[in-house]
């Protein structure tokens, strides 16, 4: 008997963008600056979050979207700095696709939040997990991503789509390294394997060193769009 095969993700995938770019038109004719924040576990996208709402957020406005398999934790540490935030929970996926940050968005909208303002930033911050991220475009105007010291420099060679798909690459926690074996050099080189253009920018979202080389790319990114 005859049968076909159907490449059911090549579908998912192009379904997914076919959104993604339709999210990404919306969001551009309303002037907002639209990033996927995208790291492991741990790795500080929280607190990094913060402390950027934290520096910037008195220039541009912001709205966060929190994803999480379960809880609310980020999104009360979010919204206590005064900024509209929704919590998704994902069901158990391990990611955010096209379809479920615009349903996100449509929260917003229903709320009334963005009604009020168009916030000049909205920001993802994904689930954490340095491989299904990677492959869903959820309609951001950038991908970026966090890297922290103790996860060590040999990551874009272990999860190469991560870094390939980054449009900067930030390293956290540097105030770490004396702790952690971690070589700067050899990180740089194993990212280039993967990606030639993304800028790399060493910070600690804790004590603040190195954070303005990432306030300065936000800002300018977020004017210019």
């Amino acid at each position: 008997m005859k049968y076909d095969i159907l490449e059911t993700k090549e579908r998912v995938l192009a379904d997914n963008d076919k959104v993604a770019a339709d999210l990404r038109k919306f969001l551009k004719e309303r002037n907002i600056f639209f990033f996927n924040l995208m790291a492991s576990p741990g790795a500080g996208k929280t607190t990094l979050l913060k402390r950027t709402i934290e520096e910037l957020g008195h220039e541009l406005k912001f709205a966060v979207m929190e994803a999480d398999v379960d809880s609310d934790v980020d999104a009360a540490a979010i919204s206590a700095l005064g900024v509209d935030v929704i919590q998704l929970h994902s069901g158990g996926l391990c990611h955010m696709d096209a379809d479920m940050t615009a349903r996100g968005i449509e929260a917003f909208l229903g709320d009334g939040i963005l009604d009020e303002k168009w916030p000049d930033i909205l920001v993802l911050e994904n689930i954490g997990n340095l491989v299904c991220p990677a492959e869903f475009d959820v309609g951001a105007n950038k991908r970026v991503m966090i890297l922290s010291v103790p996860e060590g420099h040999d990551k874009p060679l272990k999860y190469p789509l991560m870094f390939q798909v980054s449009d900067i690459i930030l390293v956290n926690k540097i105030d770490t390294k004396e702790v952690f074996d971690f070589s700067e050099e050899e990180f740089e080189k194993n990212v280039r394997k993967q990606n030639e253009r993304a800028p790399i920018i060493y910070l600690s979202a804790k004590t603040g060193e190195g954070f303005d080389a990432w306030i300065d790319w936000l800002r300018g990114e977020a004017i210019c769009e």
